[in-house]
């Protein structure tokens, strides 16, 4: 496994500049850096046919959501999208270049959801937030031109865990059925240690550092990282889920974890498709616009998602 050459010149051009490492910043400072840095890392933005925002009610307050949509008529299949940022930080512009891109290419409503953020709001504000958004999708998805029928949930990082867990959600509270689910460099233990933690836990963009000082800001208690739903790896019955594309990055503490959830998918009967890219680090996704691999991947989830909405 070799470092990808323009992963390798990112990294080198984020030590010359002595980028601070995110642990050592705010929340606030965090979030104003990841701002920043959208424009430099993402694709340029496509333009779709429509895009929308609104508001939804959620528990005690409500959230934005951004509704892209294609050319033509409906009904569209609808993809549920959950941005990363460690549950700290990100919002719906961090991943409005990709899901443009996802919206044309897949010809889908594409519903991308700023669920709130710790530390303000602990989990599962953010757990509950996004199980309230599936909902709202498929019980007004004639108001947007969506088929209530075909809806599948995706995220990065953060998101993918959360799109992890909206499919265990959805599940066991009756519904909305999905037919796939999306996660792409998830976190999937937030309890446990693997391999991957300790080999990539600094130099690699994200650090271990980072993911403990992130889940002090996400959970309230040391108890909270236990809860299947912040760590789906620990739920003992995965049968009967949606079919999933589960891509890893080669360089990324959080790798083994994600590989770790495909196997137990795999084993409890569930279609899984499972990829890792093994030059890339995590948020790779994000990074299309200096990334070769990170175009590929916005190919490879839309190629995936197509074949989804078909079956």
């Amino acid at each position: 496994m070799t470092l990808d050459p323009q992963v390798k010149a990112f990294l080198d051009y984020l030590a010359a500049k002595g980028v601070p490492p995110m642990h050592t910043l705010s929340p606030e400072q965090n979030r104003l850096a990841l701002k920043r840095s959208i424009n430099r890392t993402n694709i340029p933005a496509p333009t779709v046919a429509k895009v929308q925002d609104r508001w939804i009610p959620v528990k005690d307050g409500e959230i934005k959501i951004r509704i892209y949509s294609p050319d033509g008529e409906g009904p569209w299949p609808i993809l549920v999208y959950f941005h990363g940022g460690g549950f700290i930080m990100g919002d719906l512009d961090t991943v409005d270049a990709p899901l443009r891109a996802l919206t044309d290419a897949v010809h889908c409503i594409v519903i991308s959801v700023n669920y709130r953020l710790a530390p303000e709001y602990k989990f599962p504000t953010a757990v509950e937030d996004c199980y309230t958004a599936i909902k709202w999708a498929f019980e007004h998805a004639e108001y947007f031109g969506g088929d209530p029928a075909r809806i599948a949930t995706a995220g990065d990082s953060a998101g993918g865990n959360l799109a992890t867990v909206m499919a265990l959600l959805a599940r066991e509270r009756g519904g909305p059925s999905l037919c796939a689910q999306v996660l792409l460099y998830p976190c999937t233990d937030q309890l446990n240690d693997y391999p991957s933690h300790h080999e990539f836990a600094a130099g690699y963009f994200i650090t271990l550092k980072d993911i403990k000082q992130i889940q002090k800001c996400y959970f309230m208690t040391e108890k909270d990282k236990a809860n299947i739903y912040a760590s789906p790896l620990l739920v003992e019955d995965l049968s009967c889920l949606p079919q999933a594309l589960i891509v890893t990055a080669g360089y990324d503490p959080l790798h083994d974890e994600g590989e770790a959830y495909a196997n137990r998918l795999g084993e409890a009967g569930v279609k899984v498709d499972y990829f890792c890219y093994d030059g890339m680090i995590h948020g790779f996704f994000g990074m299309a616009g200096i990334f070769d691999e990170g175009k590929a991947l916005i190919e490879q989830v839309a190629n995936y998602l197509k074949n989804a909405f078909t079956c």
